[in-house]
């Protein structure tokens, strides 16, 4: 089996780091408050990473997701301000609660076709977004999942089901 990242040395000097090759899961809190990273390379080994792993990561402005990862943990990416975009795989089926929620410079975020389930807070207070197209595989949107984001423009599959406040505050709002 692969190994697992448990905890990158928070007062690590450096701004970019590569996890190892050998590495498929990376912990929960593995990144946990590290502000000052500003680039980390996932293999593409990694099929996980764990709740609240990138969590205040503020000065994070590029993660790529390797396109093995199937699962994104709750609050995973957390307040990464300064991530601008983000792909996620095609093997994840559910964007977890609060994944990306405060990543305010996020500009472009890629929904694969496979997700079924965006969770609460998902990408809420996501000011930048603008623009986004939800795949017509997803069936359900959480709670509050795009709230306070700057959405003016949304495409939606049909028949989805919406949370409460979903897109509360945004500029634009789902037909009723």
């Amino acid at each position: 089996g692969g190994k697992t990242l448990i905890q990158y040395p928070k007062g690590k000097p450096g701004e970019t780091y590569t996890v190892p090759s050998s590495v498929t899961r990376i912990e929960n809190w593995a990144f946990y408050g590290c502000k000052g990273l500003k680039s980390v390379t996932i293999p593409s080994g990694v099929t996980s990473i764990g709740e609240k792993a990138f969590y205040d990561c503020e000065g994070l402005k590029s993660v790529t997701i390797p396109s093995g990862v199937t699962s994104i943990g709750d609050r995973a990416f957390w307040g990464c301000k300064g991530l601008a975009s983000v792909t996620i795989p095609a093997g994840v089926t559910s964007i977890e609660n609060q994944a990306f929620y405060g990543c305010g410079g996020l500009t472009s975020v890629t929904i694969p076709t496979g997700v079924t389930r965006i969770g609460y807070g998902a990408f809420a207070d996501c000011l930048g977004l603008t623009s986004l197209t939800i795949p017509t595989s997803v069936t359900h949107i959480g709670e509050k999942a795009f709230m306070g984001s700057g959405l003016t423009s949304v495409t939606l599959p049909k028949g989805v089901k919406i949370g409460k406040k979903a897109f509360g505050g945004c500029p634009w709002q789902p037909a009723e």
